[in-house]
């Protein structure tokens, strides 16, 4: 079953475009766990004569252990002296263009929980290709100066204290296929510039995000987007149907998202993982969902979806688990009404389903069924909200670690 993870980022293809940029990169960190793992290896080198670019490191690495006040774990404690191949965290590997100079290629102090900010320095690191600093403490802005990092193709950021509006420093990275900032307190708007990127992945959920969810979405190329438990609000773009190409995982649980849930949902023929629970999404599942034959979970709970449940969706070839518990859902079609006889996790709790257990009051259903819900004129849907305190939004929790 698809997970919430970048399992189906074919991470062999990040693996091929890293080896062609650092053929060596990846010599050093083969056995560590790619996103979680704090590093212990290290090669021992010496700063050839004139190497101005590990120079340039040394000046860079000093510069950000001074703005470190709290480093629990020590990983820092032997960032001394100009082998800066020797530090924990930091990966070297030889520059391309010339094999006899090495430069710092990588960085991953992922879970060690270091407190300080990252200075303007950082900026000297022009030949890293990994920043991976998940589950710190490191907070304050991110400098413009990241925008020297031409070859950076991973950022993770996740689970630390920045703040601010979106770093748009992010968005000057020409080689940037990952893209991790959830868990922080980043807030304002999203740029749509974001999605015009040619990014893998894009994680930016439990931060506080407001505004709405840009119309230029389905121009992104990422494969995987979370945005869930921010405040994007307004409704799932029509133009959701240009993701078609690329997007197989898409998570807007707890958005404020509202409207209809259009139908070009189902043109997303790579989708695996659909949840939008816990939102404002009205009128009827889409019947076009029953075309994703890689569906494995979908989940709309916690919305304010009526009529029914189409059978077409419930026989889909890959689907594990379906939950559409907390809606106002009147009929189950076919083996809709028995998903267990195949094998199907499901949940269709409090709905207006007659001889189910536990559903709604008639009074509650009676109430919905006479809010009209017209999809068709306005895909965001002129209706009044259900009186209804199960459908408010709250924060969903969601793993704070990197996906593995």
């Amino acid at each position: 079953m698809a997970s919430y993870s970048l399992s189906l980022l074919l991470p062999h293809l990040i693996i091929l475009l890293l080896l062609l940029i650092f053929p060596s990169f990846f010599n050093d960190i083969t056995a560590q766990n790619r996103h979680t793992t704090i590093i212990h290896h290290h090669h021992h080198h010496r700063i050839p004569p004139k190497n101005n670019r590990l120079q340039q490191a040394y000046i860079a690495l000093q510069a950000w252990k001074r703005v470190i006040y709290s480093d629990p774990f020590n990983l820092t404690s032997n960032w001394k002296g100009p082998s800066v191949c020797n530090y924990t965290g930091i990966y070297c590997t030889s520059y391309p263009n010339d094999t006899s100079i090495e430069v710092v290629a990588g960085i991953d102090l992922n879970h060690g929980d270091i407190a300080g900010f990252l200075p303007k320095e950082l900026g000297l690191l022009t030949d890293l290709a990994l920043l991976h600093l998940n589950s710190n403490r490191f907070c304050g802005i991110l400098p413009q100066t990241l925008s020297n990092l031409t070859l950076l193709f991973e950022l993770d950021l996740s689970n630390n204290r920045f703040v601010g509006p979106f770093p748009t420093v992010i968005l000057s990275l020409p080689s940037l296929k990952f893209l991790d900032i959830r868990f922080n307190e980043f807030e304002g708007s999203l740029p749509p510039q974001l999605f015009n990127k040619n990014l893998d992945a894009i994680f930016v959920n439990n931060n506080r995000f407001t505004s709405v969810i840009p119309s230029n979405l389905g121009t992104s190329t990422a494969s995987v987007v979370v945005f869930a438990n921010n405040r994007l609000k307004g409704c799932l773009p029509p133009s959701i149907a240009n993701f078609a190409n690329s997007i197989e995982e898409l998570l807007l649980i707890n958005t404020s998202i509202s409207g209809c849930l259009p139908p070009e949902v189902g043109f997303l023929y790579k989708l695996k993982v659909l949840d939008v629970s816990f939102n404002q999404i009205v009128g009827p599942i889409p019947y076009t969902i029953a075309g994703l034959a890689h569906l494995e979970l979908l989940n709309l709970g916690h919305n304010m979806f009526s009529g029914i449940v189409p059978e077409g969706i419930c026989v889909l070839p890959s689907l594990t688990n379906f939950t559409f518990s907390y809606n106002f859902i009147c009929e189950e079609q076919g083996i809709c009404g028995n998903l267990t006889s195949k094998g199907i996790m499901f949940d269709d709790r409090r709905n207006c389903l007659p001889r189910k257990p536990f559903q709604r009051s008639k009074k509650e259903c009676d109430a919905a069924y006479k809010k009209t819900v017209n999809c068709s004129e306005n895909a965001c849907g002129n209706y009044v909200s259900y009186s209804d305190s199960i459908t408010n939004t709250k924060h969903i929790p969601l793993s704070s670690t990197s996906p593995p």
